[in-house]
C-alpha cells in the first residue's frame, strides 16, 4: 500500500459526517469572519500623522500701514451704522491649531458689534473676528468711498 494513500483513508470514518453546530454559541456571521483576517496595523495612527504633515498651511500676510488705516476706517463706518446690522464680508487669517501658519477664510454676515477694547468684530451668527487678523473688509455701506 502506498503511504500517501494510507493518509487518505485515515479519516474515512468522519469525512462525511455533518458539520457540528453548537447549541450554546451561535455561528459567527459572515461579515464578522472577514474581520479576523484584516491586516495588522503595527503603527496605529501613523497614517494620520503623515496626513497632518502633508496638510498645507500658509503664512499671515503682513499689512502695510495704509491697509491697516483703510480697515480701521471701514470698521469706523460700520460702527456708525451698527444699529442697522450692516452686512459685510471679511477676509481674515485663522491660525492653525496644530502647526505653524494657517489659512485665510472669507465670511459674510451681519455685524452685531465692534468691540474696540477687545479688538473684535462680532457677527450676528456668533462669529468673532479678531481685528488684527482682518485682511480686507467690503460692504455696500462703503459705497464708492474705497477703491477695490
Amino acid at each position: 500500500m502506498n503511504p500517501d494513500m494510507k493518509f487518505c483513508h485515515d479519516y474515512d470514518d468522519i469525512i462525511n459526517l455533518p458539520h457540528h453546530t453548537s447549541e450554546r454559541h451561535p455561528r459567527m456571521p459572515m461579515s464578522s469572519r472577514a474581520a479576523q483576517f484584516s491586516p495588522f496595523a503595527a503603527l496605529t495612527g501613523y497614517g494620520d500623522v503623515i496626513d497632518e504633515t502633508a496638510r498645507l498651511t500658509g503664512r499671515k500676510i503682513p499689512l502695510e500701514d495704509e491697509q491697516k488705516q483703510e480697515i480701521d476706517q471701514k470698521l469706523d463706518i460700520l460702527r456708525t451704522v451698527i444699529k442697522t446690522r450692516p452686512e459685510a464680508t471679511f477676509r481674515y487669517f485663522v491660525a492653525d491649531e496644530k502647526k505653524e501658519g494657517g489659512t485665510y477664510i472669507i465670511v459674510t454676515g451681519n455685524v452685531r458689534r465692534i468691540d474696540a477694547i477687545e479688538r473684535l468684530v462680532l457677527l450676528a451668527d456668533g462669529k468673532r473676528i479678531p481685528v488684527e487678523d482682518i485682511y480686507s473688509v467690503s460692504s455696500s455701506v462703503f459705497g464708492d468711498l474705497f477703491e477695490d
